[in-house]
């Protein structure tokens, strides 16, 4: 899903300080600390949040309850009162550039449309794509019956009949977080291996274990989700499907940046150090394109801490530049 339109800013001309790539939690507090600091700064955004099916944001102090778009729209607002832009676009291509005279780094960030823009330093925060097992209408429920996170959706589908469709071992500690929310909880195993030991767990907290494979999702007369059909033909009614999607980060375009990737339990995402750095020298990622499972707030904070640490790194090499120049000036 693709957020609503709204008007997106020119693209800057020039060399601006840093591109950030990804116009989410992550992306837009990034560029609103770069734009506190007096740094031009670019979001590229393509306008296609994570969190677009999802009806509010939960977990997150004095927002709780607002709709992921309108925290995008605030956001957006923010960076742009300081003097950012947010301009609506695909990235298609971001590398490394020619180094300016002084030995600065350059970077060249390509969008779909054939634009360009020039960037002494990269933010990446573009997020993840949540791959959902091939079950015939899963994905239409997505982000409504059909929820991963008990903090982002738990109290929302609280004492309902739930059921786990696993994905893997990770699915095992994912039910014991939505028993909590609910005594009807069954658990699918789905083709996933189920140890007695976890099996004896289950038992204890009156998890329902069902190990027939799950071959679609049954709705009512009005579309709403009413349970899963198994292989054998019998129909288990559910009111709300909890899932542990495989989380991938979105690394499309920007490959030429060479960014260091991570497999992990829950998927893949790229690898970063403190701040947000990685070995990639002037680039930087934030929310869940490194963190898969940070909420909206963890997100935001990231991207702070990352857009502090690419302005104190621009700070460093400016003063770097004004001294080179003083001695060149003293030949």
């Amino acid at each position: 899903m693709t957020t609503s339109p709204y008007a997106s800013d020119a693209l800057a001309e020039g060399t601006v300080d840093a591109v950030v790539i990804g116009g989410g939690a992550a992306g837009l507090n990034g560029a609103l600390i770069l734009a506190r600091s007096r740094r031009s700064v670019v979001v590229i955004d393509s306008g296609a949040p994570r969190n677009a099916p999802a009806e509010a944001v939960h977990g997150l102090l004095a927002l709780d309850g607002t709709p992921p778009s309108e925290i995008l729209r605030r956001g957006r607002e923010e960076v742009r009162q300081y003097g950012g832009r947010v301009v609506q676009g695909e990235v298609v291509s971001a590398k490394p550039a020619a180094p300016s005279p002084d030995g600065d780094l350059r970077f060249t960030v390509t969008l779909a449309d054939g634009r360009s823009i020039t960037a002494r330093r990269i933010l990446v925060a573009t997020g993840l794509t949540d791959v959902l097992p091939e079950v015939p209408g899963l994905a239409e429920h997505w982000g409504h019956s059909v929820v991963h996170c008990p903090y982002c959706h738990g109290w929302e589908v609280r004492d309902e009949p739930i059921g786990v469709l696993a994905t893997g071992p990770v699915s095992i500690d994912h039910a014991f977080l939505y028993r909590q929310l609910t005594e009807d909880l069954t658990y699918f195993t789905h083709g996933t291996d189920l140890d007695e030991a976890n099996r004896a767990r289950f038992a204890a907290r009156g998890i329902r274990i069902i190990d027939t494979p799950v071959t679609e999702v049954v709705n009512d007369e009005n579309g709403a989700l009413a349970g899963v059909r198994l292989a054998d033909g019998q129909v288990v009614a559910r009111r709300v499907l909890a899932v542990l999607a495989q989380l991938q980060a979105r690394t499309q375009g920007l490959e030429g940046l060479s960014l260091p990737v991570l497999d992990l339990p829950k998927g893949r995402g790229f690898a970063s150090g403190m701040a947000g750095t990685t070995d990639v020298p002037g680039v930087w990622v934030a929310g869940n394109v490194t963190d898969l499972v940070a909420q909206v707030g963890a997100s935001a904070a990231a991207g702070a801490l990352a857009g502090a640490d690419i302005n104190k790194m621009l700070a460093i090499a400016d003063t770097d530049a004004a001294l080179q120049g003083i001695a060149e000036s003293d030949i």
